[in-house]
């Protein structure tokens, strides 16, 4: 299944896009897609409703993240061995982990702002995990039975914040707008193998990032597994699983950063597709 929300910002209503390619509204079921709708059970009684049954959206209308209420929004650093190498870094011998604040969390074609006085704003292509079930300590063999399905997500980071300010990464990920997900939660029965997925992003029609999943450091049940070792995983926490080579900070001979007026339009194999706009920092934000 394919579970979206749609509608105005802040107002947002369930749905699913049926084998057509056309929204249905699942509003008559439950209010929302939150979290605790995110279990076995409840996406097995939704898998067997006939979505013909069900009320058909007219046109064309906006999509919101598909999931109301995350409570988290983990992330995982220089998880393909070509991007560290771009970043002149070392790969990894352990998962690199940071957060990016719930706040950030934007539909997949709603505007990406630039935080005030931003010269290094970035885009990263990314497979995002969505948990299904709470996990403490999880065996990666079991990992998988822990996943309710898979977006599409644009790590959005600031360079000069995350990298050049002192701290954490953190700074420079959870800036608002930073973090478009979407355009569907696709379940992971639908999905299959989250290892061979090809992913692809584009700055202003010409392509930047090509690659896929399959070369991942860590694959997504061992980063499942890990990071339940240090931080209990509830259902509807979004992972974002890292990005492969291309980002503008890698570029040559110099880096190419993002400003106002670039369009990004990005992809990940059976996840769909996003596309932003860059605006400049307004107050009041995005909207």
């Amino acid at each position: 299944m394919k579970l979206l929300r749609y509608g105005p910002a802040g107002r947002e209503k369930p749905g699913l896009l049926d084998s057509t390619g056309i929204i249905r509204d699942l509003s008559g079921q439950f209010p929302d897609i939150t979290p605790d709708r995110l279990s076995p059970e409840s996406l097995q009684h939704l898998a067997s409703l006939d979505p013909t049954t069900l009320p058909a959206v007219s046109g064309a209308p906006r999509l919101g993240v598909p999931i109301q209420g995350v409570r988290k929004f983990l992330a995982v650093g220089l998880n393909y061995a070509d991007h560290a190498a771009e970043s002149n870094l070392p790969i990894p011998a352990e998962p690199v982990l940071f957060t990016k604040a719930v706040s950030c969390l934007s539909g997949p074609n709603d505007p990406v702002m630039l935080p005030r006085e931003s010269i290094k704003s970035d885009w990263e292509v990314e497979l995002g995990i969505v948990i299904a079930r709470t996990a403490r300590y999880v065996r990666e063999a079991d990992a998988l039975s822990h996943v309710a399905g898979y977006v599409l997500v644009n790590d959005v980071s600031e360079r000069e914040y995350q990298i050049e300010r002192g701290g954490t990464w953190d700074k420079g990920k959870g800036c608002d707008t930073f973090g478009p997900v979407g355009p569907w939660l696709v379940t992971a029965d639908e999905v299959g193998d989250p290892q061979a997925l090809d992913m692809w992003l584009d700055v202003n029609g010409k392509r930047m990032q090509t690659g896929n999943t399959r070369t991942m450091i860590f694959p997504v049940a061992h980063l499942v597994s890990y990071i339940s070792r240090f931080v209990t995983l509830e259902p509807g926490d979004i992972i974002t699983t890292g990005t492969p080579p291309g980002v503008g900070m890698g570029q040559k001979p110099a880096p190419i950063y993002l400003k106002e007026g670039d369009t990004m339009r990005l992809g990940l194999s059976k996840l769909g597709e996003q596309q932003q706009n860059v605006i400049a920092w307004r107050e009041g934000g995005a909207a």
